[in-house]
């Protein structure tokens, strides 16, 4: 019988725990591999066995922000109005930004799927999810001259790009989320005019 794993899924989930909260409260550039083991009550070496880099582990949190914004989009039913339904989604998108800012920003910036495998495949996996609530629209030829894939980057652009102006403290209008709404919808109707 071999020895029992020291390290194992809940470590892991503790370290990931701590180094979010460690980039939350100082950026990413702070991520200290001794700081982030102390703060999940572990040591360094867990952090290597589990991830084997800070890089690495860098893009494990991504891992984890695009596993949270596929919940996001999970929760929300597809209705008759494709339109509508993006808009919401692009709320959804907001709601994480917002709501895990650090998150948001190890993913869109800072994780290497090159450092981190398994970033990419979840990344490729969320992209392809977006993709699918572009194809009610393409169906009802609401795409124009565009791609689903072409349009759904378009979109990502579009909420990454309104997420940062929300985070920068950035006043969008009095109402950010009557903002997101118009340039989404915006967005949408776009996609009719050829390019």
């Amino acid at each position: 019988m071999g020895r029992p794993r020291q390290h194992d899924e809940k470590v892991a989930e503790a370290l990931l725990d701590a180094a979010e909260s460690r980039v939350a409260a100082e950026g990413v550039d702070s991520l200290s591999l001794r700081a982030v083991a102390a703060g999940a009550d572990t040591t360094t070496r867990a952090v290597y066995t589990l991830f084997g880099s800070k890089d690495a582990l860098v893009g494990a949190l991504g891992v984890r922000a695009m596993r949270l914004l596929e919940a996001e989009a999970l929760t929300m039913t597809p209705t008759a109005d494709p339109a509508a339904d993006l808009v919401e989604a692009g709320l959804g998108f907001r709601r994480f930004a917002l709501g895990r800012p650090a998150l948001f920003s190890v993913a869109f910036h800072r994780a290497s799927a090159k450092a981190w495998p398994p970033f990419r495949e979840v990344s490729v996996d969320t992209f392809s999810h977006l993709q699918q609530r572009f194809e009610p629209l393409a169906a009802q030829g609401l795409l124009g001259d565009r791609t689903i894939p072409e349009a759904a980057l378009q979109f990502d652009a579009l909420c990454e790009g309104l997420a940062w102006v929300e985070l920068r403290g950035n006043r969008l209008t009095p109402d950010p989320e009557t903002f997101w709404r118009r340039s989404i919808a915006a967005l949408v109707a776009g996609f009719l005019q050829a390019a």
